[in-house]
């Protein structure tokens, strides 16, 4: 077990609620120098409330928090940043309009005499740190230019350049190629190596082998249990993630797969800058009712491609058969698509996927408001606010 000296972080009986929703139940967790706790369970079971907490994001409603020791209060992320915490955010918390050196020195930008940016400084520091991360772009690029596994890198350089003493990932690998989740565990040692405590937050249990060295497992808003990761093994984990032993799920079987419902013949969509190559090159599959098809690749294979083009987004550039439920669809828009009964989960949700400005309500409506409001999408459209 770890020494009561190499506790760096200790968070006691915190407890949150939004309306409607008890987020954290009397959670306490402890963090040591050195050591990657990894936070476990299941979505909702109120790990990223836990670490935004930490973080200064939310102030807690009951409990407290030390370091080193000594109880701190913050009302502000930055004043969590003061005491050497940082957080690599789940959603991604870049300004796209900014570059990466600036996203990546934000608030703590090197200076000349008379208080101006030193910008030579600025992306001389931050090329320094995309070379760490083995993420090869110039450090002027404007963020909102990269694709989502870069900014991931860039959110990833941005909290190890603020030298925390505490470093919260909350599941970091999500839009990462393995060879960017490669470099970034070797990072991780590095950070170990000098001290730092790491809580990770990841659904991925196979990484745990690689970089772990304590579990804390969450449920509906408590803390079930923590100890070094050497002492449980997966069944443990997932019993008390899920509440019962894996083998109690219940498993679809063969005969559950029913009629072909999606078909896909020579699906082709050429590169628009480079004659001769493709982003998707005549793939063919099927998927049958109550069946889920996995499609893998790395970044750049056109997984991303492949979808947009079964939901309308290249129009006419895309060649190819898809029939939905053996009747041939002709996808040249995503009303196309809806229309046909497509629905899509774009990669970066929050940009492609939303329209932040509206409401919960209006944005579930998007895709349906001929059904929701009977009448045609110009017309319903019109009934929306002015901001949408």
């Amino acid at each position: 077990m770890t020494a009561t000296g190499d506790v760096i972080l200790e968070a006691r009986g915190i407890s949150k609620s939004f309306p409607g929703v008890q987020a954290l139940d009397g959670v306490s967790l402890t963090l040591h120098r050195g050591r990657l706790t990894a936070l476990l369970g299941e979505n909702g079971a109120g790990k990223s409330t836990l670490m935004n907490v930490v973080a200064g994001v939310f102030p807690p409603d009951a409990g407290e928090l030390l370091v080193a020791g000594r109880p701190v209060h913050f009302a502000s992320p930055r004043q969590a940043q003061d005491h050497g915490i940082a957080m690599i955010f789940q959603e991604l918390n870049l300004v796209p309009g900014l570059t990466v050196a600036e996203n990546i020195f934000l608030g703590r930008e090197p200076l000349r005499r008379g208080g101006l940016i030193d910008y030579a400084a600025l992306n001389r520091r931050a090329a320094e740190w995309l070379q760490r991360l083995d993420l090869d772009i110039p450090p002027t690029t404007p963020t909102g230019h990269l694709r989502v596994g870069q900014q991931q890198v860039v959110e990833i350089a941005k909290a190890l350049a603020g030298e925390a003493r505490i470093l919260i990932m909350d599941e970091p690998t999500s839009a990462l190629t393995e060879h960017e989740i490669e470099v970034l565990f070797q990072r991780i040692a590095d950070l170990k190596r000098q001290g730092v405590a790491i809580a990770y937050i990841t659904h991925k249990l196979d990484e745990l082998a690689r970089i772990g060295d304590d579990a804390a497992v969450m449920r509906d808003g408590r803390m079930i249990g923590s100890a070094p990761l050497s002492e449980l093994s997966r069944p443990d984990i997932v019993r008390m993630m899920v509440g019962r032993d894996l083998g109690q799920r219940s498993r679809g079987t063969p005969s559950d797969v029913g009629d072909e419902v999606l078909r896909v013949e020579q699906l082709t969509l050429p590169h628009p800058g480079r004659p001769g190559d493709f982003l998707v090159d005549r793939v063919s599959f099927q998927v049958r009712r109550c069946e889920v098809l996995g499609i893998f690749g790395l970044l750049g294979a056109g997984r991303t491609e492949l979808l947009e083009c079964l939901f309308g987004l290249h129009g006419r550039a895309c060649s190819g058969n898809v029939f939905v439920s053996s009747r041939r669809a002709v996808l040249r828009s995503a009303a196309d698509a809806i229309a046909m009964g497509l629905a899509m989960a774009p990669e970066d949700r929050k940009r492609d996927g939303l329209v932040l400005s509206m409401s919960v309500a209006e944005n579930t409506s998007l895709a349906s408001l001929i059904r929701s409001t009977g009448r045609p999408v110009s017309s319903a459209a019109r009934s929306l606010p002015p901001t949408a």
